[in-house]
């Protein structure tokens, strides 16, 4: 049996977490005016709070997301790419490319983490579940378990962030 393409994964996570550090705050202090003026009907405290984060928080969020990724590599590597957890970090992984994607034709045009998404997240999502279902071990994919993989990737995206936030403003 293969085994399961969890260290790559780390790796080609590292260059979408390259990219997003770098050009998170610029983009916000550029594009919210406009973003705010665009989607009217998105509550207040959600542009206070998506503008409220500095460079230095959205990095060491993106540390504790590295952190949860490396966690399900590894449930991936001691179960040979048949955990759960592991799984569904896949899918939430794949899922979030698609998310930037998604983001970027919203705004018609360039969204942090766009650049990677089609380069390296979404393909390495679609060669990591093939080696699964080449060793027989990748899971039937449901609509539930899209659910469970947006809700992992929303859940874990919130503690990343509340983990810096609490780190980084004592």
């Amino acid at each position: 049996m293969r085994a399961a393409p969890d260290a790559g994964g780390q790796a080609r996570s590292g260059a979408d977490d390259l990219e997003e550090p770098a050009t998170v705050p610029g983009w916000w202090r550029r594009n919210l005016p406009a973003l705010r003026e665009r989607y009217p009907a998105v509550p207040e405290a959600v542009w206070r709070r998506a503008g409220a984060a500095d460079g230095r928080e959205f990095a060491v969020a993106v540390g504790a997301m590295a952190a949860v990724v490396a966690s399900a590599s590894l449930a991936g590597r001691l179960t040979g790419g048949r955990s759960a957890t592991y799984q569904a970090a896949l899918n939430a992984f794949g899922l979030h490319g698609l998310v930037h994607l998604a983001q970027a034709g919203l705004v018609r045009g360039y969204t942090p983490g766009s650049a990677t998404s089609p380069l390296i997240v979404v393909p390495f999502t679609l060669w990591a579940r093939r080696r699964l279902r080449r060793a027989g071990v990748l899971r039937a994919t449901r609509p539930r378990d899209l659910a469970v993989g947006l809700g992992f990737a929303g859940a874990a995206t919130v503690a990343a962030h509340g983990v810096a936030r609490r780190l980084t403003r004592g």
